[in-house]
């Protein structure tokens, strides 16, 4: 097995990798569309941002299977085959961006690339070939994007992330978002297939080896691993079948320790057939998937944290986020989904933070996390306004449950969609909920059903529009809840009192209404 293994300190992933990195400086102006060209050791991906005055969500993806990294522990060469395929599909890619509009492309390689002995030949004939400069990223460089990406949906990770390629396994240490080590090493799938030979115990030897080569992952206990990668995400999909998680999504998934030990254990032992007949995930990544397994289990039993949370968000969104003005960048990634949201849909004038502001006084005592969660449901909360009514609750709580924005945990996803149910005169004891509820302590229950009852009350009060919900007042007392309205009588109405009142009651109060 060819030898790679960088380990940096902060300053080096921070700083150092930071200036070397010149073709990813950032733009001063918004770019209608960005697109990164992932060139891995396994795939090549395009993926397509579009850029407003937000951060970006991704409007195309597509993937071609090339292994460019097939044979390179023996032969220390680029796969012939992969490198046509390759080439082809970055042909394809390149016309695809233009033709979408796109006003930057970054095309950037990973670990077989970097280290292939052709590979500078290769990303020479491609440069030729699309016109386009190709930015081999070092080990540090890839580590720190793939940091950038993840932090960006959990800016307070805290653990290790570990981002699983073709090639290498890139593993960042992170102390409550901040970045404080990095290490990379051969243990690609691709890699860790040809160097093992089919021989586990092989396998367990090297992966004991190389990971043991990393001190400070002794340090993570008790915290949690951040698993990245494409083959990581596809176990993450066995997990969920396997545990009957209530909800398939990926992204944010966590899995206890003993949990993501067995079912990683027991993957890695399957044959491709066994797991063909398990899982029905296509045929590249299959094979792909006793080693994934095999190396989280590696890195589960030298790290020992509580949990595996698997994220969406590596490498290609640290790069596209790189390309960004600041003022993007700092952007928050769930409200700016949010708001994203409101002005490419939204109906009326009435605002989110005017609706979070005004039922505040129901929530004295909440955290900074649980008031932006409250702040995301006020900016979804007119989704379904074009839904067919016998089913807009249903509909809402479907799209806010899986729609894919970044930072939210599954227990986020629960709360925020039974809101908004709610918020639409769902039913919290609707069958749609049987298992949703599992994730969610009584607390959380109770600021749902609070948010959404206010939610549907300041819709009443306004009619969505702007300034009317700012005329009248939330105040809770001992025992009662009091709504105050103009003298003049133009906001009670007996859907505002009905409604009014079952707010009311879900907070075991006195209903009162003020002049």
């Amino acid at each position: 097995m060819s030898k790679l293994s960088e380990q940096q300190s902060t300053d080096a992933l921070s700083v150092g990798a930071a200036a070397d990195i010149s073709s990813t400086h950032e733009l001063h102006t918004s770019p209608g569309r960005v697109g990164v060209v992932d060139i891995g050791s396994n795939t090549v991906r395009l993926v397509v941002y579009d850029v407003p005055t937000r951060l970006p969500m991704p409007i195309f993806n597509e993937k071609a299977q090339c292994a460019l990294g097939a044979g390179i522990g023996r032969t220390g060469q680029l796969n012939a085959k992969g490198m046509q395929l390759a080439l082809a599909s970055m042909r394809r890619f390149v016309r695809l961006a233009e033709a979408m509009g796109v006003e930057r492309l970054e095309l950037v390689a990973t670990a077989a690339v970097r280290d292939a002995s052709n590979g500078h030949a290769f990303t020479r004939e491609l440069e030729q070939l699309v016109g386009l400069p190709v930015h081999v990223l070092s080990g540090a460089e890839e580590a720190r994007l793939a940091a950038v990406g993840l932090l960006n949906g959990v800016p307070g990770a805290d653990g290790v992330l570990g981002d699983l390629g073709g090639g290498s396994l890139d593993l960042v240490g992170l102390d409550l978002g901040n970045v404080t080590s990095f290490a990379t090493l051969p243990l690609g799938h691709l890699r860790l297939a040809e160097a093992a030979g089919g021989d586990r115990v092989k396998l367990r030897k090297i992966l004991q080896q190389e990971l043991a080569s990393v001190p400070w992952l002794g340090s993570i206990g008790g915290r949690s691993i951040y698993a990245v990668g494409g083959s990581w995400r596809a176990l993450a999909r066995i997990f969920i079948d396997q545990i009957h998680h209530p909800l398939h999504v990926v992204d944010n998934f966590a899995i206890g320790f003993f949990d993501a030990l067995r079912i990683a254990d027991l993957v890695s032992s399957l044959s491709s057939s066994t797991l063909d007949r398990l899982t029905g995930i296509d045929a590249p990544r299959l094979a792909s998937l006793p080693y994934a397994a095999a190396t989280l289990a590696a890195l589960l039993q030298a790290a020992k944290p509580k949990e595996v949370i698997f994220s969406a968000y590596g490498m290609r969104e640290g790069q596209m986020l790189e390309m960004l003005p600041s003022a993007l960048r700092a952007q928050d990634a769930l409200i700016s989904a949010c708001e994203s949201r409101v002005e490419r849909s939204g109906r009326f004038a009435l605002h989110g933070q005017e609706i979070l502001d005004w039922m505040t006084p129901l929530f004295p005592h909440e955290t900074e996390a649980e008031r932006r969660l409250r702040y995301a449901a006020s900016l979804l909360c007119d989704i379904g306004w074009n839904e067919h009514p016998d089913y807009r609750a249903q509909h809402a709580f479907y799209r806010v449950l899986r729609v894919p924005y970044p930072g939210l945990f599954h227990s986020d996803r629960a709360e925020l969609a039974l809101s908004i149910l709610i918020r639409y005169g769902g039913n919290e004891d609707d069958r749609i909920l049987t298992q949703v509820r599992t994730l969610l302590d009584e607390r959380r229950l109770a600021r749902a059903r609070t948010t959404g009852l206010a939610l549907r009350l300041a819709y009443t009060l306004s009619g969505g529009a702007a300034s009317l919900l700012t005329a009248t007042r939330l105040k809770l007392e001992k025992d009662a809840i009091i709504l105050r309205v103009p003298p003049d009588g133009g906001y009670l109405s007996e859907a505002v009192e009905r409604r009014f009142g079952r707010l009311a009651r879900a907070l075991g109060l006195k209903a009162t209404l003020a002049r």
